[in-house]
């Protein structure tokens, strides 16, 4: 319905050029040719279509939806009005005859087929009346040449300035429609794209809980015949030092498992606001635990930093691109945040070898990655995650070397919803 509601406000646009070409050239034919014609009938006319387009232009401020019965009631009317009109200025006659293929025009571009093909029988049904039924024009001239060589010289001129008027009204409102269509593909289009994202979210997430939960039993099998183990070869000093790091590793991915289930738990229940240098912080901490063999340089800028609302999904999200960065190079990072009125700014450049050509317009999609041991879903959470809230993230080859990935945070989000109002 969005779209009949362009169509109908551009409708109110053609009628308003209409009526300052009509009642311009109506106008012209009485004072300048001094035609003989019932001004006033006219002029009611052109009031009427004045009127008409007033009350469809306060219509349109109603959140009311424009349907296709109320559009083609609204093109009904026009060619009603233009047909009143051409009545008392000619008939068929009339230079100006084919604006009544306006409306047709319209109906064809926006609504269904049935409505067009009413159209149609109306627009021939008022042609074929106006070539029986029509008050005549005639100049005033008492000779009958002069009267002849006038109409000649007015119904020429009249073709020529109908054509260019047509022409004008058709080509501007079909670049229109054209403009709307394709804005409405991109919509649908978008639309399409965040399905697909969110299904292969779905799936993906799915995935995890499933191998999470099917993780714990060989986890604590795994526990309990290292515990056996250790017991056996106490007298083997190196043998028991592989297996404590064995122990080690496996306490270490159970901890992880539970904290990704108490993460997803608490998920809606950890959005907070918290300074976006505070959360970046915290990020870092926790990054330098989990890698610390890596170095790294941190600019900011001066001031207090701005509030965003912080969840553990953005935090992760940081992680994995902080993590990216490691894995092309984990020595000499330059890490940046900046802000201004609308957003927040984090680069992060690493000094690795950059981004293949061949991979960057893929990068972002689920089990794309440039990394060998990589599995390609860690950009595409983060994002997914970004795009939740507003944000983006944009991946770039630096001139002088490495990566620079650039991420965008709103200080106002708003979470997107599934479905677009048309």
């Amino acid at each position: 319905m969005h779209g009949n509601r362009q169509q109908l406000l551009q409708l109110t646009y053609l009628r308003t050029l209409a009526l300052f070409g009509l009642g311009t050239l109506l106008l012209y034919a009485v004072y300048q040719l001094d035609a003989r014609l019932n001004s006033w009938q006219a002029v009611t006319t052109l009031l009427a279509m004045t009127l008409v387009n007033a009350a469809t232009y306060a219509r349109l401020h109603s959140r009311l939806p424009v349907t296709n019965p109320e559009l083609f009631g609204q093109l009904t009317a026009d060619a009603a009005l233009y047909g009143a009109l051409f009545y008392q200025t000619g008939g068929a006659s009339n230079p100006f005859i084919f604006m009544l293929l306006v409306p047709l025009i319209i109906a064809a571009t926006t609504l269904p087929w049935r409505y067009t093909w009413f159209m149609a029988a109306l627009i021939v049904a008022i042609y074929g009346s106006l070539m029986q039924y029509f008050i005549p024009i005639w100049p005033a001239h008492n000779g009958h040449q002069d009267a002849s060589e006038t109409l000649l010289n007015l119904h020429l001129t009249g073709m020529w300035l109908n054509f260019l008027l047509t022409v004008l009204l058709i080509g501007w409102f079909v670049a229109r429609m054209h403009e709307n269509m394709l804005r409405q593909q991109q919509r649908l289009e978008r639309q399409r794209q965040k399905r697909i994202e969110d299904q292969q979210l779905l799936a993906l997430a799915t995935q995890a809980a499933g191998t999470a939960h099917e993780l714990g039993t060989p986890l604590a099998t795994m526990q309990v015949l290292l515990h056996e183990m250790a017991r056996e070869h106490r007298a083997a000093p190196q043998l028991l030092d592989d297996i404590r790091l064995l122990q080690q590793q496996v306490d270490s991915c159970s901890r992880r498992l539970r904290s990704l289930a108490h993460s997803v738990r608490d998920e809606a229940h950890s959005s907070r606001l918290e300074a976006m240098d505070s959360l970046l912080d915290a990020v870092l901490e926790q990054w330098q635990l989990m890698r610390p063999e890596v170095t790294y340089v941190l600019h900011r800028d001066a001031g207090e930093a701005p509030a965003l609302l912080c969840s553990v999904s953005l935090r992760q999200a940081l992680l994995n691109l902080l993590n990216n960065a490691a894995d092309a190079c984990p020595d000499s990072i330059r890490i940046q945040l900046s802000w201004d009125s609308s957003d927040c700014w984090l680069r992060i450049r690493d000094q690795g070898p950059g981004l293949p050509l061949e991979h960057s317009e893929d990068l972002g999609k689920p089990f794309v990655t440039t990394k060998g041991r990589g599995l390609g879903i860690g950009l595409f959470l983060t994002t997914s995650t970004l795009a939740s809230i507003d944000g983006e993230v944009r991946l770039y080859n630096h001139p002088e070397g490495g990566t620079l990935t650039e991420v965008r945070l709103p200080r106002k989000p708003h979470h997107r919803q599934s479905d677009e109002q048309y």
